[in-house]
């Protein structure tokens, strides 16, 4: 076999690593690599380690675990070979595996590889002969059997890096490592091994060495291991050992993440942290890190980086003791899940302020070998929760009924409940340390999410937050925090209903803004839905606005369901929903308090919800309270004027209304502002038609209805119990013109025009104007219609058609308050919407996401 191949590759690896590991490596005289299972897969991924080990450090140690997927087969030839069962076909495969390694990496056997590699699973054949006539402790042997991937995998990183040729020796690390079992796995004894491991270096004196991971030897000289994933553990003793500047373990990720990416897309890779702060995500489940790992390392301060085999050239993770100045200093460094758990709670009356209750549940637990993850007691002492693995709850729970069988039969304590289904979420910083705030922040955003907390534990050290909720909810609340945090954008799940002129316009909007708001304003408005009377198209990740309308006829659609497309756009993997209604119609308002009930944020354009059913309006405020979802409608009154903000301004600063006069419709503000006698009022009816101005059919405008809607949208909004029958409405269309067809109604159009021209000459006769105004005041009731006002009036001073609300109040008397502008448009209104929408999103993040 040629040795080109391999040459090649070497060299190209080489020549394209080594400028930038270079500058991403300090200075060091001893500097230990690590690379586990992923980094030595196969011969192509071992053959790429020569580069990355070459840092300029004057020793260079490297410790290796065994071949991706090695380990799990000899553990399970160990397990067929004591129960008797034939391993040969697998140990055959595993082999052949690690004998195809060995002639890609030494093709010309100038390290005789292949021979080595013979000759250990010959050795792997005679342990496993032996184990199934084994009697009494095999536990020897059976390490001994699984320690064989490392040992292997020693001979094919030496033999790749250049072999003894190029300076690098072979350490089995049972040579030197002494260990004794403990409760929290293997020890080291550090006297014994530092006495072996100088014996060894005096003999050796190594510049360039390979360590077996993962292996070591008892206090009787026997074969052990230091636990599955302890081969990060034994690269940590080695730093110790060698009294290294640096360890360095390759992986296959970038470093440690802020959450676990398969639940938050988003997540980060932290540049660097604390020791204590990678001990906590270690012990609440980050999977970079062996919780073990740390310990070695930090007693000597040396630092620790998580770097990535696949992409040497991203910096990774540096974890050191503590951070310099400038270095990340965010609140939290990452979020963690850990899943099924369950609660055990212990109450009891007696209980209050009785020494010694909590260590005798926890030496009971301990005592039944169950491990208690988190702990949570009121001040109040009437009960004491802890939060233990679902696995062994029930026999948590017999175990402390049985302990306090005594206390419960004099009803001292009266139960031992457990909640199932239970995640814990964790929250770990340095940056939290005596900020305030922070917990706040936490709580908030799993409020707003609808993520209920069942317990809540930290520390006094202030780093570490834990909640413990329901594991159905762990996506979403892991989502929640992590957006918190300002760790990634803030998400909010989007639905749209009703793709008509104002609909399409908002999609349009969307289009254009969203790439920049998620950028700027760490917002992530993601249209997961979109759909009209009839069909409905969703999708689990995101509808691009610019394709949404032609989602609706595409091959995915579906006939629309009101209740399926707010369960899609409620995903529980994403934390915020939110539907836009722009339908205008009155069976979809009717689900506003369902929506709201379930933590949807409604926005909507359409007036039937603001100005229909009181019952309706007092479901949706009931449904706001209780679901903590926000209703927006700016929209249904000046389109996009701050209209019913303005109006809450005034009235949560103590201000008291008095009136409201407007010009409530952009269609009759410009009939009005154009009919001035020159021409008939029916023309400029159609005038307006023409332009787009009415409705369809023009009487929608000319009844007043949508204006009495609007007047009662903002009675309601100061307070008022207002309904459209408690409304005065002048309707523009006479009554015999009232039921006949569209069309009839535009051929007779002309039939308004002597009634009107006798008002506008009435009205000019006495120096007015007519103005379509609606009007609402405590002595005057509500009322819409025409009415003739003096020329200085402000309503006689608008542009076409300008929408004006003005507001009389105790403090805005004698000159009132008006916003005025334009208020009608599909555009306009659109914005208005869109508006509404940013002003929860950015409600998601302010107060929880800002930076302290």
């Amino acid at each position: 076999m040629s040795s080109a191949p391999s040459q090649t590759l070497g060299d190209a690896v080489s020549s394209a690593a080594s400028s930038v590991l270079a500058a991403l490596h300090p200075a060091t005289a001893t500097r230990v690599h690590k690379f586990g299972g992923s980094s030595v897969a196969d011969a192509i991924r071992i053959l790429s380690l020569a580069p990355l080990v070459d840092d300029g450090a004057d020793v260079r140690v490297v410790v290796v675990s065994a071949m991706a997927g090695t380990t799990n087969a000899l553990v399970a030839m160990a397990t067929q070979a004591a129960c008797g069962q034939d391993w040969s076909a697998d140990w055959s495969v595993l082999r052949e595996r690690h004998l195809l390694a060995a002639d890609a990496i030494d093709p010309s056997s100038r390290h005789g590889l292949r021979d080595a590699v013979t000759r250990d699973f010959d050795g792997l054949r005679d342990d496993l002969l032996a184990l199934a006539s084994a009697t009494g402790d095999t536990a020897p042997l059976v390490a001994q059997v699984h320690g064989l991937g490392e040992l292997v995998s020693s001979r094919l990183v030496q033999a790749a890096l250049g072999g003894e040729p190029a300076g690098w020796q072979r350490l089995d690390a049972r040579e030197v490592l002494v260990v004794h079992p403990g409760e929290m796995g293997a020890g080291v004894e550090w006297d014994a091994s530092r006495e072996r491991f100088a014996d060894w270096r005096a003999r050796h004196q190594p510049i360039r060495v390979v360590v077996t991971g993962f292996i070591a030897r008892d206090l009787a000289g026997r074969s052990t291991t230091l636990g599955r994933n302890g081969s990060d553990y034994s690269a940590a003793i080695f730093a110790n050992l060698f009294d290294a500047g640096e360890l360095v373990i390759w992986t296959d990720v970038d470093g440690v993440l802020s959450a676990d990416p398969r639940l938050v897309p988003d997540a980060v890779c932290l540049p660097s942290m604390t020791y204590a702060e990678a001990c906590e995500l270690a012990y609440f489940g980050a999977k970079v890190l062996h919780p073990q790992t740390l310990a070695p390392v930090q007693s000597r301060g040396i630092p620790l980086c998580i770097r990535n085999t696949l992409n040497p050239s991203a910096p990774g993770t540096r974890i050191v003791e503590r951070l310099e100045h400038g270095d990340d200093d965010s609140l939290v460094k990452g979020l963690t899940i850990v899943r099924e758990m369950a609660v055990l709670e212990l109450v009891g009356n007696g209980m209050v302020g009785v020494p010694g209750t909590a260590e005798k549940l926890f030496a009971a637990l301990h005592g039944a070998g169950v491990s208690v993850t988190m702990i949570s007691q009121g001040s109040s002492e009437h009960s004491i929760c802890c939060v233990v693995r679902a696995s062994q709850v029930e026999h948590a729970r017999a175990t402390v009924e049985a302990a306090f069988a005594d206390a419960m039969a004099d009803a001292r304590t009266q139960a031992v409940n457990v909640t199932p289904g239970i995640a814990i979420l964790a929250a770990v910083g340095d940056g939290m340390v005596g900020m305030p705030g922070v917990a706040a922040r936490l709580f908030a955003a799993l409020a707003q999410s609808r993520v209920n907390i069942r317990a809540i534990a930290q520390g006094a050290s202030e780093r570490n937050i834990s909640v413990a909720i329901a594991d159905a909810d762990a996506t979403r609340a892991l989502r929640a925090a992590h957006s918190a945090f300002w760790l990634s954008p803030q998400t909010v799940s989007v639905g749209v209903i009703g793709p008509g002129q104002v609909g399409r316009a908002l999609l349009s909007q969307m289009a254009a803004v969203l790439p920049k708001l998620r950028a700027a304003s760490q917002v992530d408005l993601r249209l997961r839905g979109i759909a009209n009377s009839g069909y409905m198209a969703l999708d689990h990740f995101a509808i691009h606005p610019d394709e949404a309308v032609a989602r609706l006829t595409g091959m995915t659609t579906q006939a629309f369901d009101a209740d399926a497309f707010a369960a899609h756009v409620r995903a529980e993997h994403l934390p915020h929903a939110l539907i836009v209604d722009c339908s205008g119609s009155d069976a979809i308002a009717r689900r506003y308090p369902e929506w709201l009930a379930a933590g949807i944020h409604v926005v909507t354009p359409s007036k039937h919800a603001g100005s229909g059913d009181w019952s309706r309006h007092v479901a949706i405020r009931e449904a706001q309270r209780n679901g903590g979802a926000r209703f927006m409608y700016e929209a249904t009154v000046g389109a996009g004027l701050p209209v019913i903000q303005t109006l809450r301004n005034l009235l949560d600063t103590g201000d008291e209304l008095e009136a409201i006069d407007g010009m409530l419709s952009g269609t009759l503000a410009w009939l009005f502002n154009s009919y001035d006698g020159s021409r008939p009022f029916s023309a400029l009816v159609r005038e307006a038609r023409e332009l787009g101005y009415t409705e369809p059919d023009p009487r929608d405008d000319l009844s007043g209805l949508d204006v009495a809607r609007k007047l009662v949208i903002l009675a309601r909004e100061a307070g008022q119990a207002l309904s459209l029958d408690d409304v005065a409405i002048e309707s523009l269309v006479p009554a015999h013109l009232q039921e006949v067809s569209r069309d009839e109604f535009l051929a007779r159009l002309e039939e308004l025009d002597a009634p009107m021209q006798a008002r506008l000459d009435e009205a000019n006769a006495g120096g007015l104007a007519l103005r379509h105004i609606a009007h609402l005041s405590r002595g005057n009731g509500a009322r819409v219609g025409v009415v003739a006002l003096p020329a200085a009036h402000v309503c006689c001073h608008t542009r076409l058609t300008d929408n004006l609300v003005q507001f009389t109040t105790a403090r805005y008397a004698s000159n009132p308050l008006v916003v005025q502008g334009p208020g009608a448009g599909p555009q306009v209104t659109a914005a208005g919407v869109f508006g509404d929408v940013l002003a929860i999103a950015h409600s998601l993040s302010n107060g929880i996401g800002a930076h302290a």
